[in-house]
């Protein structure tokens, strides 16, 4: 049991590290046709993730890898239940990804304008269908003893799994315009700092609304109640999302930045820690549901994976770790009249 738990928290620790890491590209990429003015803001924009958003990436595969590898019959269960909207991230991530190397291939307005749609909608809309599948499975998917889905993509679409969409393209925005903030100067920064306030002010309400309608839309209080002190994840969350707003006052842009990246954090470990053990459970009956003991590879293959990630984990955390500091600083004329530039 004690293997299967562990894997379990590496499973929400994974997904944790992907909505911080691609989250501020995300947010980025929706906020870019309303605070892109001109073509010089949008290239700037754009190089401030250039570096990044590829790697950013690398957690979305390791997270989608370890649930195929660790939990077969979840990965199963869940790309049969939430095939289209997985299908629709997957090539709005495919289009966004091109969308970058595309745009300035050809100077013309209608070429640009139609890959800087493809950037919006490749970052808005994983954003929203991520908050709507995890919201989902936060309250229950209605699958049997077999597995089979019964519902459709409609269905997806209730209003608690609208309000875990929307929270997520909150949370992402907030990351992606302190990111902005970091890495703008001058009236695009300005812009950005203006804009970075009015988002606050629209997820705190909405991030209290979705505490609350956990409590009455899922069993995710559950744990809470049985182990109090798990009510600290919601603590910290919540400090975490008011520190975003003084370090945005104090003009502590990177401490704002890291502000998000826990409020992130924070917000996914709620609903992981809530659903334990279940990984994926069924709102028809809840001896369905899949969980880390009766949905887990075997014990040798968690034992290896264990170790394959022991070993290989920390040398992809450093190389991040050094990739955010090299490309710290503002994205300059210079960077951008660079043969590697978007």
């Amino acid at each position: 049991m004690l293997l299967q738990s562990t894997w379990f928290f590496l499973w929400g620790l994974l997904w944790a590290i992907f909505f911080m890491t691609d989250g501020f590209d995300f947010g980025v990429g929706t906020l870019y046709p309303f605070i892109g003015k001109s073509e010089h803001d949008k290239r700037v924009m754009i190089n401030s993730i250039g570096p990044l958003w590829d790697g950013n990436e690398v957690w979305l595969i390791t997270a989608g890898g370890v649930t195929f590898a660790a939990f077969p019959q979840v990965y199963g269960t869940m790309f049969s239940s939430l095939y289209t909207p997985l299908m629709l991230i997957l090539f709005a991530l495919i289009f966004r990804g091109v969308a970058f190397e595309f745009r300035g291939k050809i100077e013309s307005k209608a070429w640009k304008k139609l890959w800087d749609t493809f950037i919006f909608l490749g970052s808005f809309l994983p954003a929203f269908l991520f908050g709507v599948a995890f919201a989902n499975i936060f309250q229950g998917i209605p699958f049997d003893g077999d597995g089979i889905y019964h519902g459709n993509t409609l269905k997806l679409l209730n209003p608690y799994g609208l309000l875990g969409g929307i929270l997520f393209v909150l949370l992402f925005l907030q990351h992606g315009a302190n990111w902005l903030n970091i890495k703008t100067r001058g009236e695009l920064q300005q812009r950005t700092i203006a804009v970075s306030k009015k988002i606050w002010l629209i997820l705190l309400p909405v991030a209290v609304i979705f505490l609350i309608a956990s409590y009455f839309a899922t069993d995710l209080y559950a744990n809470y109640f049985k182990y109090p002190f798990l009510f600290l994840i919601i603590l910290v969350t919540i400090i975490a999302l008011f520190a975003i707003r003084f370090f945005i006052a104090e003009q502590s842009f990177f401490k704002a930045w890291f502000a998000s990246a826990l409020t992130i954090v924070g917000a996914t470990f709620f609903g992981i820690a809530g659903l334990f053990p279940a990984l994926y459970p069924s709102s028809m009956d809840k001896s369905f549901s899949l969980t880390a003991f009766n949905a887990s590879s075997s014990p040798l293959t968690l034992k290896i994976m264990l170790g394959v990630v022991l070993v290989f984990i920390p040398f992809v955390i450093g190389y991040q770790a050094w990739a955010y500091n090299f490309f710290k600083d503002p994205v300059t004329q210079e960077d951008l009249d660079m043969d590697e530039a978007y």
